[in-house]
């Protein structure tokens, strides 16, 4: 099952025929910094400096290794989600009694609260980006990913967080315009610093997908439609009107927690609405076990919408067999042209700054791996 497939071409833009999801291991160098600015030992300047040197090297590593988009790494966060959602104006960092239970593993408790309407009025997460765009050069694209509006909902409402909506908004209506404009001029605030390439994060439809985890978050008796309709209707108003080269995608997980994972379950129960309705360009989906079910919901994906297929894991060092992942791309054809297909790992590295199980120099032969497939495949 080594063949290739013929009469695909070369893609000049993002997504990739090999790429990423956006996030790398924490390097030592800003562990030790991040528990030392804790203590008080060293300054936000301070911690700043040894982010930017940590970033330079691994934007380097990225190019190095022949990678067309890249990130930051997620150098600056803690969470791939939460220390986006605290820069909103109207939106606190709180403790929870619990964090989310993954499969074997609980993680810190950590979230965000609503302290007041949601507004964007600037955010940390622009400064950011201006340093990745800057060191990145012109040779190469520099991605923003950013958790979905979707994601930021259905953190507002988790357990006792919801209680606090009802201080400030009376109706979904007003709330769910809110989320999505203060989204929409995040996303215009990059796009005017160069940004090309938003990723939009979102375990939202990877929840729903498992119907024992998503009643324990949303209740016993919920509607999954509606759900859908809520988290459809705040990712599109986020992104509608954006202008013409602004490159949208989303990435689609089922939990990334120090190598464990919270859901299970195939994409069928939201590919009609996900697939087919969500005004992306492009899907980065976790495909890398059995547990995201088989490739048959991808027949819902609409228009020349690209699949990013995320048949090599982030959880492990080890290497999976070529010829399997070969044929799974082979396989996954079938559901949507070899031509709007490419491959990457099913989540980053690190969602949090605890990072997956696995080494620096496993992680950098993983995407060594994936295109060494990807140049194998389509040529």
């Amino acid at each position: 099952m080594g063949a290739y497939f013929e009469n695909t071409t070369k893609r000049t833009s993002a997504p990739f025929r090999y790429d990423i999801v956006g996030s790398f291991l924490r390097p030592q160098a800003i562990k030790e910094a991040r528990e030392t600015f804790a203590t008080g030992k060293i300054t936000q300047t301070e911690l700043t400096c040894v982010e930017d040197d940590e970033i330079m090297k691994l934007i380097d590593k990225q190019k190095k290794i022949g990678l067309k988009a890249v990130t930051d790494g997620e150098f600056r966060r803690s969470y791939w989600h939460l220390d986006f959602f605290w820069g909103f104006e109207g939106v606190e960092h709180v403790i929870m009694d619990h964090g989310y239970f993954f499969h074997g593993e609980e993680t810190r408790a950590d979230s965000a609260r609503l302290s007041g309407k949601i507004r964007f009025s600037g955010h940390p997460f622009l400064a950011h980006y201006r340093f990745l765009k800057q060191m990145a050069g012109d040779d190469v694209i520099a991605r923003q990913t950013i958790p979905a509006p979707a994601q930021f909902f259905a953190e507002i409402v988790r357990d006792v967080n919801k209680d606090e909506i009802v201080k400030y908004y009376s109706d979904g209506e007003e709330l769910y315009s809110d989320i999505s404009d203060a989204y929409r001029k995040a996303i215009l605030a990059f796009y005017k610093l160069g940004c090309r390439n938003i990723q939009l994060d979102d375990c939202t439809w990877g929840m729903i997908c498992d119907k024992n985890f998503w009643s324990t978050m949303a209740g016993e008796g919920y509607d999954i439609q509606e759900l859908q309709n809520i988290y459809l209707r705040l990712n599109n108003d986020a992104i509608k009107g954006l202008p013409d080269d602004m490159m949208v995608t989303t990435h689609i997980c089922r939990g990334n927690y120090h190598s464990t994972w919270a859901t299970s379950g195939g994409y069928d129960p939201v590919a009609k609405t996900l697939f087919g309705n969500e005004n992306v360009s492009a899907y980065y989906l976790e495909y890398d076990t059995e547990r995201a079910g088989d490739f048959s919901p991808l027949k819902e994906v609409s228009g020349d919408k690209l699949v990013v297929l995320g048949l090599v894991s982030s959880k492990t060092g080890d290497l999976e067999n070529k010829e399997k992942i070969i044929a799974r791309i082979h396989e996954a054809a079938q559901y949507v042209p070899a031509d709007r297909l490419c491959l990457s790992p099913q989540c980053g590295f690190a969602s949090t700054e605890e990072g997956n199980i696995l080494t620096e120099e496993q992680q950098w032969r993983k995407l060594a791996f994936i295109k060494e497939i990807a140049e194998e495949v389509w040529r």
